[in-house]
């Protein structure tokens, strides 16, 4: 190493974002309360899922929240077993997308199935939930 800096394998690198949410709260308290919201445009009725404040369709910043029914169709769906560090604590777990009857599309992880059981087609729930450390979040569950 004739430059005399030393060779760096890794490093950690830690990220730090301030995401303004002051307005989408009301998704955040929904979930509180066990709703899941989506934000529809009152211009051009495009919906939005996760919900924006403003309309990347026709730019307005009139929105309207929606409650999604929680109905939904499994699209694709994927087992984590090489975690990313972030998730190195959690055990593996499967993500899916889903069209909503609202038909937006919702990525989440899904829960209590096992991952064999899964087919493209079956019907999911949307629900509400909570992380380990108590934070809200929303799940897909096999329908009933």
């Amino acid at each position: 190493m004739a430059s005399g800096y030393a060779t760096l394998k890794s490093r950690p690198l830690k990220l730090v974002f301030d995401i303004p949410i002051s307005r989408i709260e009301k998704f955040w308290q929904g979930l509180k309360e066990g709703k899941v919201l989506a934000t529809r445009c009152r211009k051009c009725g495009k919906m939005f899922f996760p919900p924006v404040a403003d309309c990347s369709e026709c730019y307005s910043q009139d929105m309207e929240w929606v409650e999604l029914s929680g109905e939904g169709e499994l699209e694709t769906f994927t087992h984590i077993l090489v975690r990313p560090a972030s998730f190195q604590d959690e055990e593996p777990y499967t993500v899916a997308i889903a069209r909503m009857k609202e038909g937006v599309r919702v990525l989440a992880w899904i829960k209590d199935v096992e991952p064999t059981d899964l087919k493209v087609g079956m019907k999911v729930k949307l629900k509400a939930d909570t992380t380990l450390e108590g934070e809200p979040t929303y799940v897909f569950v096999p329908a009933e």
